[in-house]
């Protein structure tokens, strides 16, 4: 492997906390992995939908609402914070096939009013090491 790429690695894993190598490509391998199982749209997978929206925007939180109930199989459940006076930060947990969650995910977050969203995709860890 070149030196300089390797020293890169090195300095960008201790600045996170990694103490060893093994460490740190475990994790990148693990993450690999993840987003494979995202790929492949078999089996049950998890992801966090995170909205930030102005709770006075016309109907929203009714809509947004509306929107989980429509798919209350798939929404594990929902976090509402209070960021200021007029924002709202929302985080709803989503279970379910990659499709179904990416599905929902993408709804929620075009949902008109909102924004910023952003779906994290991660995984049941089942198939994991």
């Amino acid at each position: 492997m070149d030196q300089e790429l390797l020293r890169a690695f090195d300095v960008r894993i201790t600045s996170a906390g990694y103490t060893n190598r093994s460490a740190a490509l475990r994790d990148i391998i693990r993450d690999y992995l993840v987003e494979r199982e995202w790929d492949r749209a078999t089996g049950e997978v998890v992801g966090t939908v995170t909205l930030v929206y102005d709770h006075h925007s016309r109907e929203l939180e009714s809509r947004l609402i509306e929107l989980q109930h429509s798919r209350h199989d798939a929404v594990v459940c929902s976090t509402h914070v209070h960021l200021d006076a007029h924002h709202c930060l929302e985080v709803i947990v989503l279970r379910g096939s990659a499709e179904e969650v990416r599905s929902m995910g993408e709804r929620l977050i075009g949902t008109r009013g909102v924004k910023h969203g952003k779906l994290t995709c991660t995984t049941t860890g089942r198939g994991l090491a």
